[in-house]
């Protein structure tokens, strides 16, 4: 009975000692910091979420389109935008809608469509015109492009000795680059289409001078 009695202690300090080793320590650095990421991530979803619900898909122009051209589906594209009520864009959903509509004015690429651009063709409008006009290299300024403002001038041509009358009056009236045909022959002529007021335009369809463009600013 002694030895039984002398056994008891021992066999409940041996499993305090073995319970304390094994109990697992709480790490609470561990712990506050996965509260703090798990709050820092639920922060930035709803920065996230809430730009991207100010943000409305519209469609825009994914390439130069004629005025009176059909529109097909290679002709625009989808973006995302912050919309202004001042600005009647239209909505991505309609985009089967769009398609199969004129354009009633050029539309440039990269501009968003409105709904005032489409319908029957209304260009030039009253008092413009549009006029071709064949340029040799060099006549033709780097950087043109449709939409570019310039101004276009007649070349004075050389003198002679020998004068068949007076010379034509000199052109210099401004227009807005409409298109850009680059080389149309082996000379690298290039044709440029212009959009300017009807008189300017009788101006230089009767200029019988060799033109040149000016690239100006807005």
């Amino acid at each position: 009975m002694t030895v039984l009695a002398d056994q008891r202690p021992r066999q409940k300090a041996a499993q305090a000692v073995v319970t304390g080793s094994v109990r697992p320590k709480r790490r609470w650095s561990l712990l506050v910091g996965g509260l703090l990421l798990v709050l820092v991530c639920a922060g930035i979803f709803a920065v996230v979420q809430l730009s991207g619900d100010a943000r409305v898909q519209v469609l825009a122009v994914a390439r130069p389109v004629a005025a009176g051209q059909v529109i097909s589906a290679e002709d625009l594209r989808v973006v995302g935008v912050v919309p202004d009520a001042s600005v009647p864009l239209v909505r991505a959903a309609r985009l089967t809608e769009i398609v199969g509509q004129a354009a009633a004015v050029p539309l440039a690429e990269g501009t968003l469509l409105a709904e005032s651009q489409l319908g029957p063709a209304s260009w030039p409008q009253a008092g413009q015109a549009v006029v071709a006009v064949a340029l040799k290299p060099g006549r033709v300024p780097a950087g043109l492009a449709a939409g570019s403002h310039a101004r276009i001038v007649t070349v004075a041509k050389e003198t002679t000795t020998e004068t068949t009358g007076l010379p034509p009056a000199p052109v210099s009236v401004p227009a807005v680059v409409v298109g850009v045909t680059e080389a149309v022959d082996g000379a690298g002529t290039s044709v440029v289409s212009l959009l300017l007021s009807q008189d300017d335009a009788t101006k230089v369809a009767g200029a019988g001078s060799e033109l040149a463009l000016v690239l100006v600013s807005n």
